[in-house]
């Protein structure tokens, strides 16, 4: 057996900031982001205060879903630069104390993959099972009814082997048959690839996602969703969520291959991996691929990155969440690069500054280990496109009821001044830069007192010492109309932290052996204060105690 690698642990609790490349910063003027960009930005990521970096995919692509249909997993695609420019990013990120996490998309290929090229090309090629095949049923149609969460059937036929192949996204994005272990073998070569070039670990795209039902046996419906029962991992106009996911994803066999990886990622030292899992019960599954300290080392599911934020909501979460962790371990985000921003998602059009501190001070104080999306440090909310200016072929699919995930992928504002807010000194950007962030630019907020931005850095470097923040159990107070409150506590602290969800005032009576309890300075938050056995809040105002 193999001996581990020391590993300290820096993403327990730690701060991982995603970063979009296309979007965040374009070195060459082109109009899209690259690594050099990235490379150009890291000092305003070391300073606000996190841990690591997960970067959106750069590999070779031929970007019909913008880097996650991969056609050289171990190459940079040139809009992104080179792997010398790589070499470069990661260098710098360590020299400023961050880890680098990558974006590894294991399930799915693009079409253009030489892989998918040899497997198509006949039924008696080396790779001739390489990818999910299936024949026709008698009357032509597909194998099942497994459908495409970009909509329509996951089959598409194929008139080079007159096959259907499986595609649980854009047809272009044909899925990997994981029953084959040479395909394993295949990407946990890439997978050491990165590790061999200095990367510290990986975020996984649909990590539920990589085994099939080898039967290929029908998934059960479950008629269309209840619109007064908004589901946070549903897109309502979508049939995707008219079926019970049993066959397609989430498999037993996905544990034995996340046991492999995990083997590979603990030959070498300080290196972690964050699961993506979409899934018809996602907290179960993040508590299954976390668990024994053999698979995943943290997970997240979409249960935070829906409309949903009040306080029942956020406590029935958590309390689900306890029941069933056990030692398994989250990752929490409130956006990403694929649902709307939440800064509008949770603070609707006009979202208060009290409204986003009591966010991500929500989000600090979870056990588990924090993700923000790159502009959520200033508060940008959901840019709105027009349809012609639309690239995401989801949104273009979906309109006008679900307008895609461009929305929150428009490209960063360093420089309210600047064309194109500093982000290009092209013509045009790939996306417009929206003009509802031009006066949230970093440049506007760096360094002014009671800014966004200003706050989240206060906040992060004021978390890190707080050992129960970063390290505690977490300990639901009872079910409170307007606040979510919790006790964070390890062997040197103990905290609550108490949160008012609403836009009125509230009161909590403080626990048993709070009372004496002092007010923990330093967090910035604001709008609430203890006093006389209770804390009462202004609207959005939120409190940390320690005893």
């Amino acid at each position: 057996m193999t001996q581990k690698a020391p590993n300290s642990n820096w993403w327990r609790g730690g701060v991982i900031y995603q970063i979009y490349p296309r979007s965040f910063q374009d070195s060459n003027g082109d109009g899209i982001g690259d690594l050099p960009g990235i490379t150009q930005r890291l000092d305003h990521i070391a300073a606000l205060g996190a841990d690591g970096i997960w970067i959106s995919p750069f590999f070779k692509s031929p970007m019909k879903d913008f880097g996650y249909d991969v056609s050289d997993y171990c190459d940079v695609d040139p809009m992104f630069g080179t792997l010398d420019d790589f070499r470069a990013l990661v260098a710098r990120a360590h020299q400023l104390g961050l880890k680098v996490m990558i974006d590894q998309v294991l399930s799915h290929t693009a079409d253009a993959h030489p892989w998918f090229v040899e497997s198509r090309s006949s039924r008696d090629n080396p790779k001739v099972d390489w990818y999910v095949w299936a024949d026709a049923q008698h009357d032509g149609t597909p194998p099942n009814n497994w459908l495409s969460i970009f909509g329509g059937s996951a089959w598409q036929w194929d008139t080079r082997r007159c096959q259907y192949y499986l595609h649980n996204f854009l047809t272009s994005q044909p899925d990997l048959n994981f029953h084959n272990p040479q395909v394993q073998d295949a990407l946990l070569a890439t997978v050491k690839f990165w590790l061999d070039l200095g990367v510290d670990g990986y975020r996984l795209d649909t990590a539920n996602f990589y085994f099939h039902d080898a039967q290929l046996r029908s998934n059960p419906g479950r008629g269309a969703p209840d619109p007064s029962k908004p589901d946070p991992a549903v897109n309502p106009y979508n049939p995707y969520a008219w079926q019970r996911h049993l066959h397609d994803k989430s498999q037993p066999e996905n544990l034995v291959f996340l046991q492999r990886l995990r083997a590979l990622l603990d030959q070498y030292p300080d290196t972690t991996m964050v699961g993506e899992i979409g899934d018809d019960d996602g907290l179960a599954r993040v508590a299954e691929y976390t668990s024994g300290g053999d698979k995943l080392h943290m997970a997240y599911c979409f249960d935070f990155l829906g409309p949903l934020k009040d306080a029942p909501f956020l406590h029935g979460v958590l309390s689900r969440f306890n029941q069933i962790v056990g030692d398994g371990w989250p990752c929490w985000a409130l956006s990403n690069h694929d649902c709307v921003r939440s800064a509008t998602r949770w603070g609707g059009e006009h979202p208060g500054p009290r409204q986003l501190r009591l966010m991500a001070a929500f989000q600090a104080s979870l056990r588990g280990t924090v993700c923000l999306y790159q502009g959520e440090e200033l508060g940008l909310p959901e840019a709105q496109l027009s349809f012609e200016e639309l690239q995401d072929p989801y949104g273009i699919t979906m309109w006008p009821e679900f307008k895609g995930r461009d929305g929150c992928r428009t490209p960063m504002p360093w420089s309210a001044d600047a064309p194109h807010a500093g982000f290009t000194s092209g013509a045009k950007p790939w996306l417009p830069v929206a003009a509802t962030h031009t006066a949230l630019a970093v440049d506007q907020q760096a360094g002014r007192e009671g800014s966004l931005l200003g706050y989240f850095t206060q906040l992060l470097h004021w978390r890190r010492e707080q050992p129960a923040l970063v390290h505690g159990s977490l300990e639901l107070l009872a079910l409170h109309p307007q606040v979510l409150a919790f006790v964070r506590e390890d062997e040197a602290q103990r905290v609550l932290c108490a949160f008012n969800f609403s836009d009125t005032a509230a009161t909590l009576a403080l626990p048993d052996g709070w009372s004496a309890a002092k007010v923990l300075g330093g967090s910035g938050l604001g709008g609430a204060r203890a006093e006389a056995g209770e804390i009462r809040f202004e609207p959005w105002g939120g409190l940390f105690v320690q005893a």
